[in-house]
């Protein structure tokens, strides 16, 4: 059981909850009467796709052989610890799951959130699935900043009040960075590794210091967009209280950390995440 938990990346899921979390508060502050059940199978919807995608990203990688080698913690099927099949059913399951939970919202709201919902479990395959991964082509935090930030965030204020405020795409798009930021300090510690086996990530485009300099932006990019969001609801302004959690791992990724020791950055961007969006939830509904 303990390798399943592994393979689910239990480190990765804030980015999951913490949308939802923005995108509810978001409702919270409007006039409509929100409607939480729904908020509910949002959130069942973004942590199942959040493993769904973990799982298909270790299934792909590994059938590939491109996590044959690896820096971070041991996958699933590279590492021997399931077979591929056995990874690829988790994946699939975790994707039933989140088309389930987002059938019954959009029964009560919209049926154009099946599009939406398909389109999501779609990307979340063929980022690393299919005869062309699109993320191995650099397009990887694309998929991060649209779903996990601007759908998620949004989403889960639709799925509540049925409608979308543009505080939600300020707030999605803040939630997205930090995401982003997650995926990059990952394709950071990997460029070595991925350059050999030709993975082609945004990281290993860019290169090891632009990639740096990259983290920062997105790490500023939601701090800037918090400020920005204030214009709507001011206590939002909470959210800059995490500003110094942010310090260490900036700190440590301009210092030039290379391999493991990116491996604490991305906790330390994880717990910078969750605490940001903590705050700024409480700052959505005061």
């Amino acid at each position: 059981m303990n390798r399943w938990i592994t393979g689910a990346r239990p480190r990765t899921l804030p980015a999951a909850v913490v949308p939802v979390a923005v995108g509810a508060a978001v409702a919270v502050g409007e006039p409509t009467d929100v409607v939480w059940w729904r908020v509910a199978a949002a959130l069942l919807v973004s942590l199942a796709l959040q493993v769904g995608v973990n799982y298909a990203n270790d299934y792909s990688d590994g059938v590939r052989g491109t996590d044959d080698v690896r820096v971070g913690p041991t996958r699933l099927v590279a590492g021997g610890l399931a077979s591929a099949s056995a990874v690829k059913k988790a994946a699939l399951l975790s994707f039933g799951v989140a088309a389930i939970a987002g059938l019954a919202i959009a029964l009560s709201t919209s049926l154009w959130l099946l599009v939406v919902g398909a389109a999501a479990i779609a990307a979340g395959w063929f980022y690393t699935g299919g005869p062309r991964p699109y993320g191995y082509m650099g397009l990887g935090e694309v998929f991060v900043f649209v779903f996990f930030g601007l759908v998620a965030t949004a989403g889960t204020t639709y799925a509540a009040i049925e409608s979308v405020a543009a505080l939600s795409i300020v707030m999605g798009s803040a939630v997205g960075s930090l995401a982003c930021a997650l995926l990059v300090i990952n394709n950071l510690r990997d460029i070595p590794t991925d350059r050999e086996v030709g993975k082609q990530t945004l990281a290993v485009r860019l290169g090891d210091q632009r990639t740096r300099w990259f983290y920062v932006l997105l790490i500023g990019t939601a701090f800037v967009l918090s400020a920005v969001a204030a214009v709507w609801q001011v206590p939002v302004l909470l959210g800059l209280l995490a500003l110094p959690l942010a310090i260490g791992p900036v700190r440590t990724v301009l210092g030039g950390a290379v391999g493991p020791a990116l491996i604490a950055v991305l906790g330390e961007t994880g717990r910078l995440q969750l605490v940001w969006g903590l705050l700024v939830t409480v700052g959505l509904v005061l």
